[in-house]
């Protein structure tokens, strides 16, 4: 069983920035793709980005390319996510999120991931 626990949300203007952090316990870090996810009220959850367990590999969303930053460190059982030049439509609650030797991503039927963190809110005001 896999523990993930989300920190350094908060409120911030349009254009500045922000760093979250997931820390993981209870598995080996490193066979874990790791992802951050978000939603925003009224709206279905959506990946933002995600990173391999070799941290070799990173993929994101389109709305956030040039944006955001994806990386793990394994040594620490942590991923983070550097947000910036934030934008009032990146205002959601975001999870992270560890898949099994796979990164997570979308299905058609939602998002695909085996354990998930319990949500920091990110709020961005224009």
């Amino acid at each position: 069983q896999v523990q993930l626990v989300e920190s350094g949300g908060g409120l911030v203007q349009a254009g500045g920035s922000l760093r979250l952090s997931c820390a993981a316990s209870g598995g080996t870090f490193s066979s874990y793709g790791m992802g951050w996810f978000r939603q925003a009220p009224g709206r279905e959850r959506e990946s933002v980005a995600a990173i391999s367990g070799s941290g070799g590999s990173t993929d994101y969303a389109d709305s956030v390319k040039g944006r955001f930053t994806i990386s793990r460190d394994n040594a620490k059982n942590t991923v983070y996510l550097q947000m910036n030049s934030l934008k009032p439509e990146d205002t959601a609650v975001y999870y992270c999120a560890a898949r099994y030797l796979r990164i997570p991503t979308m299905s058609g039927s939602g998002p695909r991931s085996d354990y998930w963190g319990q949500g920091t809110q990110v709020t961005v005001s224009s």
